[in-house]
């Protein structure tokens, strides 16, 4: 004979309110022999009490009710010793209880008493009257305020859709990183989406009562999974825990019927029996029989062993204790009455790439050239091949050497990552991997304490610091003397009082000097004239000899004595070390053309306010000067902050437009790396000033907790140790450079000689030139004035007859040379007796 159940439904809100009464006593008034069915907080004393009165029993997954409810079976285990030793077990001693109105009363209650006893801190808040309107402004709230009281540590006493509300206003608000850890107090830890928090870095642990390693569940799983989906809803997924309890109690009504059947008990109604509406309410005789046969059933169900004590609460049940790791939830223990908390694996998180070859890597960067780039006809390729550029080289790489598959996905806000200083969300690809968007980032992501927080980063694969952006200044023009630029101003002056010095000194000694006096010898053996000694070292001729040894050309006389040796050798070794050091400078600054720029470091720029500065606006550099202690790049900071209009572009290529047209009023502060790559790209009118002004590096992200972080930061130490990262390096930033070889990187540039580089040589050449003919026409007329004394002739006949000398070396028409003038330094008398 087959038992044939008839099963009627109702919704669990009917049974909430006054109505609850009246729907009851219908179903008792029907002849129900058992009712399965969910209670709250408002309608457990009604159906407890019904139950009590008429005898009649109440199978119900529902959380455990307290006190001693004859006719109630409680599917669902106690949660509070297990989660008692839990918390022993982290040795917790400050946390906070976030619990639900409708379930978690009794055990804060034995949460309390333990504290009490053990000495705990225990923050308790009732998250269960929270209007759904506005919960999720209020969790956000709520964890706010526990950060406040430096509160990580805590319990979720909820169920499954209100854990994943909770959830997700962690990870929007930035509490599900290193150093939080949660203990979701329910027994389906793996019923709710832990995905986006899986590489957050928080310690998240919690109870589960379905084993899914257990042959019987597994049993059901196939023969759950072959139904079709549209028939019975949720039949593509793993079954919850909820509904494994329910499972079991129709298991369990099946069962303890089955064994009345057995023993032929009578189990049919008579008269009123039963009847809440009579007066007064008679019990039903049988439903002791029932009540008894129910606890008296011992099964493994798909929560394990299902036993009841006198009570109707489970016993004898085990609860699998996990722990979310990096690869999804971990058995790590188990928790029973008699052994209490075992722990059966502790192992932390695993760092292999094991299980990944099959799984396609999210990879997630930024567009930034030369980092990232789309091919010029991307449009022809799919997926990776549709872009290039350093990060794109090196992605293949760490791919490579990792044996993983990926795929390149640019994040969507374009921004690299910073946390609102409100809201504490994440952005760009720190978010994408706070948030489980993305397995990897590779990317010009800086390396910072904040984002260390959160995600997990490699060694450097290139370093770097924060420089200084300016638009490239005109070329100064040479001055007209630019010559002279080789030596200082004040050795110039050195050389001229040097230069005096010695032709003074010179002619002293040659003046005190015996040897330097001569008697003028006669020509053709005559006799001597006068006995008078003569001197050629006078003045002017101490300084031509001076100037000529100077100018290295030397000259007609040369000192003959001692003395006069020594001067002249001591003034040409100095001529020899400063012309030497003049031509060696000379070449480099007649050949080198020099931009003048009016910031050449951070200091320049703080204590000045004609040109404006900025950042990028989210990411490492505005964080930077934004958390620096040091005055100067405070100063900086308060200055861009308060700046209008703002001095801050959503995208490093809106700085560098900004700077190229700005005509030098703008300048950009970035990484070290892209300043020079810019440097190296058409219009090359950009230049990178000063030295950086910190220093860090770029490395490669991933979440926390992630298996492929040690096998990418082995895999870049190995790239690093090949020189292949600067071989990739030189590729993109020099090799495609559009600057020449130097390119912008230099403020200086060798060029061929132009006309006002030496303008100064030639002006000093014509003014000699001016000066030696204005200097023949003072002596020609001082010498004619005084030929014309001596002559007693006219002036005017004087420069006549001396200009024809010079133009035809005459003096008279005939062409011949007038006595007086043969010799012009003796007496005519004299003149004409030798010629005699």
């Amino acid at each position: 004979m087959k038992l044939l159940f008839v099963v009627t439904l109702l919704w669990r809100e009917a049974l909430c309110g006054s109505p609850s009464v009246q729907i009851v006593c219908s179903q008792f008034s029907r002849g129900v022999y058992a009712i399965f069915g969910f209670y709250d907080k408002k309608s457990v004393n009604t159906i407890t009490s019904f139950c009590e009165t008429l005898h009649v029993s109440f199978i119900t997954p529902s959380f455990p009710a307290e006190g001693m409810n004859q006719f109630v079976l409680q599917m669902r285990p106690d949660i509070k010793g297990p989660l008692v030793s839990l918390v022993e077990y982290y040795k917790w001693e400050k946390f906070a209880y976030l619990y639900d109105s409708d379930r978690g009363l009794s055990t804060l209650q034995v949460i309390l008493d333990t504290a009490a006893e053990k000495k705990w801190v225990v923050t308790a808040i009732n998250v269960g009257n929270l209007k759904d309107e506005r919960k999720d402004e209020a969790y956000r709230s709520l964890f706010q305020d526990l950060e406040i009281r430096k509160e990580r540590r805590i319990i979720l006493d909820c169920e499954q859709d209100k854990v994943k509300d909770i959830m997700e206003q962690v990870i929007t608000i930035g509490r599900h990183v290193k150093g939080y850890h949660y203990i979701i107090a329910n027994l389906g830890f793996v019923d709710g989406d832990l995905s986006k928090i899986q590489y957050g870095g928080a310690n998240v642990s919690g109870f589960q009562i379905v084993d899914f390693d257990d042959p019987v569940v597994a049993k059901f799983d196939q023969r759950w999974e072959a139904l079709e989906e549209k028939e019975y809803p949720g039949a593509d997924s793993r079954i919850r825990y909820t509904s494994a309890l329910t499972y079991d109690a129709v298991h369990v009504m099946t069962e303890a019927f089955r064994f009345l059947h057995k023993q032929r008990i009578d189990m049919s109604r008579r008269g009123n029996n039963g009847d809440c509406l009579a007066n007064p309410a008679v019990p039903w005789a049988q439903g002791v029989e029932i009540e008894r046969a129910l606890k008296q059933v011992r099964v493994d169900g798909l929560t394990g062993n299902i036993q009841f004590d006198q009570y109707g609460k489970r016993v004898n049940y085990s609860v699998t204790v996990m722990e979310l790791k990096n690869n999804g939830p971990v058995k790590i223990g188990y928790w029973n009455e008699v052994d209490k908390m075992v722990v059966t694996k502790s192992d932390l998180y695993p760092n292999d790439t094991m299980g990944m070859e099959n799984k396609t890597v999210i990879v997630t960067t930024i567009l930034e050239a030369p980092y990232v780039m789309l091919k010029k006809n991307a449009e022809l390729f799919q997926d990776n091949d549709r872009y290039e550029g350093y990060c794109v080289d090196l992605a293949a790489e760490i791919a490579k050497h990792c044996g993983i598959r990926y795929q390149l996905r640019i994040v969507g806000d374009g921004k690299y990552g910073a946390r609102d200083a409100e809201t504490k969300i994440w952005n760009g690809m720190v978010g994408e991997l706070v948030y489980g968007k993305a397995d990897i980032a590779v990317a010009p992501l800086t390396i910072t304490l904040v984002r260390e927080e959160v995600i997990d980063f490699s060694k450097p694969f290139m370093s770097l610091g924060i420089s200084i952006m300016i638009k490239k200044p005109q070329k100064s023009k040479p001055g007209v003397f630019s010559f002279l630029d080789p030596l200082a101003y004040e050795i110039w002056m050195c050389i001229v009082f040097a230069y005096i010095g010695v032709s003074v000194v010179l002619f002293l000694v040659s003046r005190f000097s015996p040897y330097e006096w001569t008697l003028e010898e006669p020509e053709d053996g005559a006799l001597p004239l006068t006995t008078e000694s003569t001197n050629e070292f006078g003045i002017f001729n101490s300084l031509w000899f001076s100037l000529g040894a100077f100018m290295r050309q030397g000259c007609d006389i040369s000192p003959r004595s001692l003395s006069g040796r020594i001067v002249g050798g001591v003034w040409w070794f100095f001529t020899l070390i400063i012309i030497s050091s003049y031509t060696a400078n000379l070449a480099a600054f007649l050949t080198v053309e020099r931009m003048v720029s009016p910031i050449e470091s951070a200091e320049d720029l703080a204590k000045q306010t004609e040109i404006a500065y900025g950042t990028l606006d989210s990411g490492s550099t505005k964080e930077f000067f934004r958390r620096s202690k040091i005055a100067l790049f405070d100063k900086m900071w308060q200055y861009m902050k308060s700046a209008e209009p703002s001095v801050f572009v959503k995208k490093t290529s809106e700085g560098v437009l900004r700077v190229r047209k700005s005509k030098g009023k703008y300048a950009y502060l970035l990484e070290s790396t892209m300043n020079e790559y810019i440097e190296q790209r058409k219009p090359c009118d950009t230049m990178k000033v000063g030295g950086n002004l910190d220093s860090k590096g770029y490395g490669i992200a991933t979440p926390k907790g992630s298996p492929l972080r040690n096998a990418v930061n082995l895999a870049v130490l190995k790239l690093n140790e090949q020189g292949l990262l600067d071989k990739l390096k030189n590729k993109w930033w020099y090799d495609k450079g559009e600057c020449g070889s130097g390119g912008g990187e230099s403020k200086e540039k060798t060029s061929a000689l132009s006309l006002s580089n030496v303008a100064g040589v030639f002006y000093i050449l014509v003014g000699g030139l001016g000066l030696a003919m204005m200097v023949a026409l003072v002596e020609f007329c001082y010498k004619s004035r005084a030929e014309a004394k001596k002559m007693k002739m006219k002036f005017t006949d004087a420069m006549r007859s001396k200009a024809r000398l010079s133009i035809t070396g005459s003096t008279s028409e005939n062409g011949r040379v007038p006595v007086a003038y043969l010799r012009p330094g003796l007496p005519m008398s004299l003149s004409m007796t030798d010629l005699s």
